[in-house]
């Protein structure tokens, strides 16, 4: 393949604009905020499962203080009763000496029963604090993930702007272009990445790599317009004033 040597330079400012192009693609796969967004999600995930586990302990404990509550107010009626009873001082003797001891025992169980619901109500406490205090974690964590949605949102803005104006600038460059030179030059970067590289001394400025005798010698041979290739990596090699050859 032949092109103008001035048309196969364009090459390196077509690659320079493709380059940049990858390097806002790889940016936008590997914003900070998109590794921040997956962190936040799966400790927020944790904090819920957390969070349900806190909530059924304050459940737990509601329910057995209703218990202890409903007995307590049973316990109470009966000793109203009982009192009552006692009160009117009518029946035998035994009834009213058995009522006093039934009062007794009542007493000591409503006294029992209020140390056990004294006692879960201070570990509701306990475990109302735990629950708030996942809470607010949870409060924090999605502040925190919408901070690093709104900063995710302005780099991929950003990034969008920078790539619609190098796109604006590819295009009319490689309309410039021969068609199969830069078919060529696209198919090479699709498979490499990197379709033109600058030829510098004896050096590949795509692979890297130090040219040997025989491939020099064949660059030297060739007419200025020839499209010449590396041997080692096969991008377009651009040969240029500074390349020394």
């Amino acid at each position: 393949m032949k092109a103008d040597p001035k048309v196969q330079r364009r090459l390196l400012d077509l690659q320079a604009i493709d380059t940049t192009l990858a390097q806002l693609a790889h940016r936008r796969r590997t914003l900070p905020e998109l590794a921040e967004l997956e962190a936040l999600a799966r400790e927020l995930s944790a904090l819920e499962d957390e969070r349900v586990r806190a909530q059924v302990a304050v459940n737990d404990l509601d329910r057995d203080i209703a218990r202890l509550e409903k007995d307590v107010d049973q316990v109470r009626a009966r000793k109203t009763k009982d009192e009552n009873r006692l009160a009117a001082g009518t029946g035998p003797a035994r009834e009213l000496e058995a009522l006093q001891h039934e009062l007794a025992s009542l007493n000591r169980r409503q006294s029992d029963l209020e140390d056990a619901e004294l006692e879960l109500m201070e570990q509701r406490e306990t475990a109302q604090g735990v629950l708030d205090g996942v809470e607010r974690r949870i409060a924090e964590a999605r502040d925190r993930r919408v901070a690093a949605e709104q900063r995710r949102d302005d780099s991929l803005a950003e990034i969008a702007k920078e790539e619609e104006f190098k796109r604006g600038a590819r295009q009319p460059l490689a309309g410039d272009l021969p068609a199969d030179l830069v078919a060529l030059y696209d198919k090479i970067r699709t498979d490499t990445g990197l379709g033109a590289a600058l030829l510098t001394g004896a050096r590949c400025g795509g692979c890297r790599l130090e040219l040997s005798g025989a491939d020099l010698a064949r660059i030297r041979k060739a007419d200025p317009d020839d499209v010449v290739r590396c041997e080692e990596c096969r991008r377009i090699m651009v040969r240029t004033n500074e390349s020394g050859l």
